[in-house]
Parts: C-alpha cells; sequence; structure tokens
C-alpha cells in the first residue's frame, strides 16, 4: 500500500463516551485504549457502509483486524507501528475538515489511534494531526 495522507484523530475503545476505562473490544473484539492499536474505515463492508472515506474522497484498502499500520505525524515526524482493532472513523462527517502545522496539512480523518498509539506520536490534547499512514 502506497502512503496516504489525512488526518488522524485518537478514540477510546468501546462503545462508551467519556473517559477511557477498561471497558471495550470494539469490531474486532480486542481492542483497548492502552495498547497501540487503530481504528480504519474500511475493515469489513459493514463497516466501510458506516465509515463511507469515498464519500470524501479517500480510497482506503480493506483491511481486516490485526493489519499493522505505520502511522507518522507530520507535524513533528513522529511515528507509532498499531494493529487493526475497531472500525472508523467515520470519515464521512469529517468530510474537508483540515488540519494543518505549518505547511504540513492533512485533509479528511483516515484513521483512529488509541489514546497508547497517539500519545507516541503527539499529546492528547491536539486531537488531530496531519498524518501519513503506509504499512512498511
Amino acid at each position: 500500500m502506497a502512503a496516504v495522507t489525512g488526518e488522524v484523530s485518537w478514540f477510546c475503545c468501546g462503545s462508551s463516551w467519556g473517559p477511557c476505562g477498561t471497558a471495550g473490544g470494539g469490531a474486532c473484539g480486542t481492542c483497548r485504549s492502552g495498547n497501540l492499536q487503530h481504528a480504519w474505515p474500511n475493515t469489513s463492508q459493514a463497516c466501510l457502509d458506516i465509515t463511507r472515506p469515498h464519500v470524501c474522497g479517500p480510497s482506503l484498502a480493506r483491511r481486516t483486524c490485526g493489519f499493522v499500520h505505520y502511522t507518522t505525524n507530520l507535524c513533528n515526524g513522529a511515528r507509532v507501528r498499531t494493529s487493526i482493532a475497531d472500525c472508523g472513523p467515520q470519515t464521512d462527517l469529517f468530510c474537508g475538515e483540515r488540519t494543518c502545522c505549518g505547511s504540513s496539512c492533512g485533509t479528511n480523518r483516515i484513521i483512529d489511534l488509541t489514546p497508547a498509539a497517539y500519545s507516541a506520536i503527539a499529546s492528547l490534547s491536539t486531537g488531530l494531526r496531519p498524518c501519513s499512514v503506509d504499512t512498511v
């Protein structure tokens, strides 16, 4: 897979909102907020039907539970290795959203990292960062 650019955000595993707790599991049943994991918008046809990244432009390859991606924060070059543990982000809700730092920009959310993974490349307080995602 060639690198795809966009935005990275973070999420707590599971269906509940609020502070990350022990609840979780996600679409794959393995998601834990303290692990280096992520949500991908095309883990299955059911997931794609919800997230709809193609509505915003990006055509993201089908990757299933456990598949490894590398996410690079384009603001500082920090990179993290994570595996798919959930479906998301719901890209179509954020079409055209743009995040920049200096001259590095990303448009449309393409990947959600767990808090542990996001913390490896940025402060959780930033919320969104421009990124590239690849498999190497």
